[in-house]
This record gives structure tokens, sequence and C-alpha cells, in this order.
């Protein structure tokens, strides 16, 4: 196929999608077969940033002047999320959570500059996938960010350490670096498939995250005014949804080369953002502990989960560490701290049951670049926003009020009071009482930002992936394999 540049992925995602033909054998694979996983990791996507309803027959959970028929493809043959959390309002720190499996605040991770992590590098998910399971191979493409480098945390293959910066593409034809990860992984699972071996992929694109770009020709096929566009909270909604269509055909070529490869059946997508963002349903955005801030969509494809499947059970960024241990090395022992918990389970059963966790709640912490340093906690069906300056605590009931418009806290004193118990206490442990009284008298000072690429060295050989290399012309990727 002699085709220039992107109109390669066109073609590959067009091929009469024979990936959506077979989707429905999906869950024959063969049992006892451990799956390949495929982790679609997409930068400040909001709740409502896709075509997709999270919550079924709700049209503000969706944006649909966004085209994006791929991943509307995906969740009609896997399964949709309605209630899923990023581990934190924010890029990095939300990283840090979903790769070690615990919250940001026993992790130690409740700021772009925090580090070190209170948890060795040996626990990542692609750390203990490896020790686990020696045949698995591992590969991380795109956004980064932490000051060590991927391979530190388990990723054999990688395109070292970046920054948001590194987003930014100078070339017209690789608008946000979508198609030049997406190269640099179709390679990948052109070499696992040849070698037979199982794998797991992190794509980490830099899409849909300010400023945004896309190719002129998808801009070109956007109206004026695409309809509920804006919902995504962004300033140019043409160039956003141009930006996400580029996305989308981008990963519909990951999906195709999958079957192509014949590893579709045996292959467990999951496709998510590191943080929220505003919604017309939720209240709150980014960097905020509100639902706008860390609800984020969730769409989950592979073997044994039934078509057009629907969860509304609430799972959250640090599950994933599990749920990818219970897939592909099942009976394994998790480290001890990993607070998420397995969704293995609701996936194999049409969404129902519960995600069994070592505690019982979810919590979400963000200190800087917020007007007030603040904690949310959510058990059962109750959250609590606590700002730690003011003393304030919020209460919300999410199962009748998800868009946090009606505070409970006065008339349901004993419950606030028991939440905001677990919720200070859970904290304390995590960051400890000077950092507690420090959010208490609201100085937390940032510890400033790393900007563009001049973060500190990788710890053991990372690399900084060179201008010009999203099309692989300056530098391929970076294959740390011993």
């Amino acid at each position: 196929m002699n085709l220039p540049g992107y109109l390669r992925f066109v073609a590959i995602a067009c091929l009469g999608w024979a990936w959506a033909a077979t989707a429905a054998t999906a869950a024959t694979a063969a049992p006892g077969v451990a799956p390949n996983v495929v982790l679609i990791l997409v930068d400040d996507q909001a709740w409502s940033g896709t075509p997709v309803e999270m919550i079924p027959g709700e049209p503000r959970s969706a944006t649909p002047g966004i085209r994006m028929p791929n991943l509307q493809r995906m969740a009609r043959e896997g399964m949709v999320f309605s209630q899923a959390y990023a581990g934190h309002p924010k890029c990095e720190c939300s990283r840090a959570s979903l790769l070690m499996g615990r919250s940001t605040t026993s992790l130690n991770a409740v700021q772009k500059d925090s580090f070190p992590w209170k948890a060795p590098l040996s626990e990542s998910l692609a750390n203990r996938l490896r020790a686990a399971r020696p045949d698995f191979r591992t590969a991380h493409f795109g956004k980064w960010q932490w000051p060590v480098s991927p391979r530190s945390l388990g990723f054999e293959m990688s395109d070292g350490i970046t920054q948001n910066s590194d987003g930014t593409s100078d070339d017209p034809m690789d608008p946000k670096r979508t198609f030049g990860i997406t190269r640099r992984a179709l390679a990948f699972l052109e070499e696992q498939a040849r070698a037979r071996r199982p794998f797991f992929l992190q794509l980490s694109y830099y899409a849909v995250h300010e400023p945004p770009q896309a190719l002129a020709s998808t801009l070109e096929r956007i109206p004026s005014s695409p309809g509920g566009a804006g919902r995504s909270g962004r300033k140019d909604p043409r160039l956003m949804a141009a930006m996400s269509e580029d996305l989308d055909t981008a990963i519909g070529s990951v999906f195709a080369t999958l079957e192509r490869l014949g590893l579709s059946t045996n292959t467990l997508v999951v496709y998510t953002s590191d943080n929220g963002g505003k919604s017309a349903l939720l209240k709150g955005g980014k960097t905020l502990v509100d639902e706008g801030g860390i609800r984020v969509p969730l769409i989950v494809r592979g073997p044994g989960i039934g078509a057009g499947g629907h969860c509304q059970e609430p799972v959250v960024g640090y599950d994933l560490l599990p749920t990818v241990m219970d897939f592909a090395a099942p009976g394994s022992v998790l480290p001890a701290g990993v607070e998420g918990g397995s969704w293995k389970p609701v996936l194999l059963a049409g969404g129902a049951g519960r995600v069994a966790r070592p505690v019982d709640w979810l919590v979400f912490h963000h200190d800087v670049e917020v007007e007030h340093p603040q904690t949310a906690l959510r058990q059962g069906n109750l959250k609590i926003v606590h700002h730690w300056d003011t003393g304030r605590s919020f209460l919300y009931d999410l199962s009748v009020d998800p868009g946090e418009r009606t505070d409970l806290s006065a008339n349901r004193v004993e419950e606030t009071r028991r939440l905001q118990g677990i919720l200070e206490a859970h904290v304390r442990a995590g960051l400890g009482d000077e950092r507690v009284a420090r959010l208490r008298q609201g100085s937390i000072p940032s510890k400033g930002h790393r900007k563009g690429r001049n973060g500190p060295p990788a710890s053991d050989g990372g690399l900084r992936r060179a201008k010009g290399d999203g099309d692989g012309s300056a530098a391929g990727p970076r294959d740390d394999a011993p």
C-alpha cells in the first residue's frame, strides 16, 4: 500500500472494517490464554467529550458534534462505564496513580513535581506484569512527563521522557504527533505478531490537550458550528472536533491492525482519559475534585466481554494494575499497598457486580493551582468534598445528583462527619502531619513547573524524543530490552 503519510491510516481503518465483522467472536478466544493488552490513554478528554453516551439516553453525557466512528463501534462491541474516574484531576499525578495502582495521596504523587513516590518502581504495572509473565513485551509511546524513564517503570520500548510541549507538532501531516505515535505502535504490533509474543502496549496520546491541532483535510469537513461541540469546554470547537476525529482515525488503524494480525480476539483494549474537563452535566473541570475534573470516559473491549455492555459500578484509574494482572497473570500476588481492584468480574458479567478493593472508598486530592486545597472521597453513592483551608465540607448523593448541585452536609451531619474522618485519616497516612497542617493553613506552594523539554535527566538512561521523529524519521522508538 504505497500511500503517503496519514492516508495509510485512513486506508487501514477502512478495510471494510473486518475487525467489526469478527468482533462478535471476541468472546471465543482460546480458554486459558492470557490476553494482550492495549491501553489508549487520551489527554484531557472530558467525560462527555466523545460522541458515546456515558449514560445511555442522557445526551449531556456525550458530544454529538464530534465524529469518532471507530470509538463508537468499540463501544457497541464492548462495555461503557458511566462512573469511571481518573486518579487525579491533572495529567501527571493521574498517570502515576494509574501505573502504580494507588491513590495519589498514598503514593505521594499529589503534584507534578512530587518525587520520590512512596512505592518502589518495581511495583509498577509493567514491572509486575513482566515479573509474573516474562514472555510479555511492553511498550509505551507518547506523553510521559515524569522525571524517571519509562524503562524504570517496566517499558522495554518507549519514546523516553517527553513533555506537553513535545505534543505540539510542526509537521502539518502529524498534528499532535498522533499519527507518529500510532505508526510506532503498529510497528510494535507487527513485531510481536511475528514473534508470537504477548504484549502490553500503552498509547499516551497528546490529543486532545491544548493547543489543538488537526489535519487541514479533517478541519475542512467540520461544519462551522458542530452541534454541541462546545460542551468539551474548549475555545475552538471546530479544531477540537477535528483533533478528536484525527485521534479516532489513528486508533481505528490500531483496531484494524490487530484484526489483520489475528490478535483482536485475544486483546483487551481499554480507552480512557487522564483527567476530566468541563461538561454540561457535571460540576467543575480539570484541576478540581468535583465530578467534572475526575470523571472520565471509559470503554473496554476484549475476550469474554459481551457486546453493548454498560456498567454503573464506580471504577478508577488505579484499578487498572489489578485488572491487567487479573487478565494476564491470574492468581499473581499484588504488591502490598495497591488500592485498586480488578474490573474483570464486572466485565465478564455484563457490568453486574462489584469491584473488590482493599478499601471501600475512592479518594482524590489536589492542593496546588486551585483556590482551595481540596480532597474528595466517595464511598458508595455518597461523596464528600473537603476544602482544607476553610474547613468546609460538602456532601452529595451521586445516585440522584451527579452534577453535585445539592449539598447535603447540613442535613446529614453524622454521615458528613464520618466520611470526613475517613478522608482526613487517609490523607494524613499518605502525606503526613506536616503537610496536613500546611493544607489547613492554605500554604502549599507549587514547586514550579518544568516547561518544555527541560526536566531532569532520566534516572536510568531514558531518552527524550527528538523533534521531528513523529514520523519516525529523526529517531525511532527506543528499545530498552536487556
